[in-house]
């Protein structure tokens, strides 16, 4: 029974919303859509706090019911363990993206920024808020012309 009620569950949860990994198209689909731009830089095999990011706060129902709406999303993650190596092509994008936000190589590192790429808000490191507030933080800038 247990069994049958997380399959249901996922069923209706449905797949999490979507994070490109080309900021570029990201850049093109947030001016096309008036949308302002999530980047999270990611350890997503070896850093705690970035693990419990995604896990709390960006794949909260909050997070996810709100994004789809006001948000293009971008991670950029930089796994170590071998079978969670990304594809050359993808290690280019991300290294590129952390050359122009991340240079100090913070993890987890998250940005907001506008359509043209202009860094409006940073989280460095676990933001310590619920999803809630994180959502709140980010509204602050939806006005804002893109």
């Amino acid at each position: 029974m247990k069994l049958l009620f997380v399959f249901l569950t996922a069923l209706l949860i449905g797949p999490s919303i979507p994070w490109l990994g080309d900021f570029k198209a990201a850049t093109d689909e947030a001016v096309k859509s008036h949308k302002l731009i999530v980047i999270n830089f990611s350890g997503s095999d070896w850093c705690g706090p970035c693990i419990r990011l995604r896990k709390e706060i960006l794949e909260s129902s909050t997070f996810e019911n709100y994004a789809p709406n006001h948000l293009v999303l971008v991670r950029a993650d930089f796994p170590r363990q071998k079978k969670d190596q990304l594809s050359k092509e993808q290690v280019k994008l991300n290294e590129a993206l952390a050359d122009k936000y991340n240079p100090d190589g913070k993890f987890p590192y998250t940005l907001l920024v506008d359509a043209h790429g202009k860094v409006l808000k940073a989280w460095d490191g676990y933001p310590d808020e619920s999803p809630e507030k994180f959502v709140e933080e980010i509204n602050q800038f939806t006005n804002v012309r893109l």
